[in-house]
Formats: C-alpha cells, sequence, structure tokens
C-alpha cells in the first residue's frame, strides 16, 4: 500500500471513528453522570476528526491516551469482578445498582476503545 493509500485509508478510519465515537457522546446525555462521558466521547471524537485536517501534537495524543487509560484502570477490578461471573448477558441489560460491576466494566470498555482510538492517532503522523 502506498502512501497516498495508507493516509486516505486512515482518513476513512478516523470519520468513522468520529461518527462512532460522537454516537457515544450522544448517547451519553441520559445518564446521571452523562457530562462527564459526553466530554470523553467527544473530545475522542474531535480528535479523531481534527486529525484528519491537521497534525495534533503528540504531546497532546499521548496526554489524552494515557489520561484514558489511567482512568481505565479506576474500573478494573470492577471489570475482573465482572468475569467472574456466570451471567455474562447482564453487561448488555440495564444498570441493576445491586451490580456495580455491570456499570463498571461498560465504563472500562468504553474508556479503553477511546484509549485506542486516540493512540490510533499515532500511526504514521
Amino acid at each position: 500500500m502506498n502512501t497516498n493509500q495508507a493516509s486516505k485509508s486512515k482518513k476513512n478510519i478516523n470519520y468513522i471513528l468520529f461518527i462512532i465515537f460522537a454516537a457515544f457522546a450522544y448517547l451519553q446525555l441520559n445518564d446521571p453522570d452523562g457530562v462527564l462521558w459526553f466530554v470523553i466521547y467527544l473530545s475522542v471524537a474531535l480528535i479523531c476528526l481534527l486529525n484528519n485536517f491537521t497534525n495534533i501534537p503528540r504531546l497532546i495524543i499521548l496526554i489524552v491516551s494515557i489520561s484514558l487509560l489511567i482512568y481505565s484502570a479506576f474500573h478494573f477490578s470492577l471489570f475482573i469482578e465482572y468475569l467472574q461471573t456466570d451471567n455474562k448477558e447482564e453487561l448488555f441489560g440495564e444498570m441493576v445498582y445491586e451490580k456495580p460491576y455491570l456499570e463498571g466494566t461498560r465504563e472500562f470498555i468504553g474508556l479503553l476503545m477511546a484509549a485506542f482510538a486516540v493512540i490510533f492517532q499515532l500511526k504514521k503522523q
């Protein structure tokens, strides 16, 4: 794959990432802590979009990536707790307040996806 094709491919992936994370941001608006997650997901969406038009400084991408990974680490124990349960389908159901590991696992997975989307921006920058 030549450089021009690789660049076009990355831009297309970034447009897809922008749409996905903008949708994630929108879906957070009905949550009790929706503002935090709206800001996180919208920031990731904008990084993916803006990186198609200008080079975002590597330092900013690294800081955002590391911040997302650190924040995800706070949810890791809840993810482990979820992995030890028998009913894995619960993750896709409604929030059950007696089972905080469900929301923690969703947040952990969301943060990892966000971090990897931002880390992707380092590719051939």
